[in-house]
């Protein structure tokens, strides 16, 4: 068996003086960075990170400035058009520029916003994705946001519309007719709000409703109640964002799939947690 070669360092893209890339930065856990991101990191002059990212992610580009341009719900936090001018400015300069977001820069972390100012200004960009929090972040709580007992439809949707308020313009009844399994990001602030549309629109009390904070990293904590008690559940536990909530039977798989928890010497709570019987081998 031999080694496979090194792509070689001509092969990887080449971040140029006076171009911004936007990369995804994972939900947490520094290794799941995609290799793009770590190519980024080791070539830029200047990296402009938001509140979720890792602080140990920096590490790999010493030879970078590292400037923050947060924003937190409730704190203070940079203005948005000031981050997209920023952006330009430092591009304009000549730098380097690397614009690192938690999770993936498409999915509510409004990369798409930076691109378009950074593009009407005439300046060049690329995209580098990562790993979304509402996905990779459940995953390491043991929950699959698809699985083919549970869903064959998921829905992400933000907890907070641009004001900071919940979103006005979710239609919760067809979301809660729609899809078996949804993923609120950014929804603790609002929750009990939520938890009210969804029951009003006719999902069960008590279906199983999953809290991750803090996902992929050594603060992941992970809160399992219903969608009648979570409001009082989270209260209770004084768990604080970041956090995903996963809405659906597919949050019951953690009694199973708590792959930490295994790894810690604690045994499965439940092999069968959906009630389906054991798969078949050859299924």
């Amino acid at each position: 068996m031999t080694d496979s070669p090194a792509l070689p360092v001509s092969d990887w893209p080449v971040l140029h003086p006076g171009w911004v890339w936007l990369c995804g930065a994972g939900p947490g856990d520094p290794g799941l960075l995609t290799l793009h991101a770590l190519n980024a990191l080791r070539q830029a002059d200047v990296v402009i990170f938001d509140a979720l990212v890792e602080p140990a992610i920096l590490d790999w580009a010493p030879q970078a400035e590292h400037i923050y341009a947060g924003k937190r719900g409730g704190k203070p936090s940079a203005v948005q058009r000031d981050i997209s001018l920023q952006l330009v400015d430092l591009a304009r300069k000549g730098r380097r520029v690397l614009r690192l977001k938690g999770g993936d820069p498409f999915v509510f972390g409004r990369g798409g916003e930076e691109a378009q100012t950074l593009v009407q200004h005439g300046v060049p960009i690329r995209i580098i994705p990562g790993i979304s929090a509402g996905i990779g972040g459940l995953a390491y709580a043991g929950i699959p946001v698809t699985h083919r007992d549970v869903n064959q439809s998921v829905t992400f949707v933000t907890g907070h519309d641009q004001s900071g308020n919940a979103p006005g313009s979710l239609d919760w009844p067809a979301i809660s007719k729609g899809s078996q399994v949804i993923v609120i990001y950014m929804g603790m602030k609002h929750i009990a709000r939520i938890a009210a549309a969804l029951l009003d629109a006719g999902r069960p009390a008590s279906e199983p409703v999953a809290i991750v904070t803090d996902a992929t990293t050594p603060r992941q904590q992970v809160l399992e109640t219903t969608l009648a008690t979570c409001t009082a559940d989270i209260a209770a536990a004084a768990i604080e964002p970041p956090a995903i909530i996963c809405v659906g039977r597919s949050a019951l798989m953690r009694r199973t799939l708590d792959w930490q928890g295994m790894a810690a010497g604690i045994a499965p709570r439940d092999l069968d947690p959906l009630g389906r019987g054991r798969p078949a081998e050859s299924a």
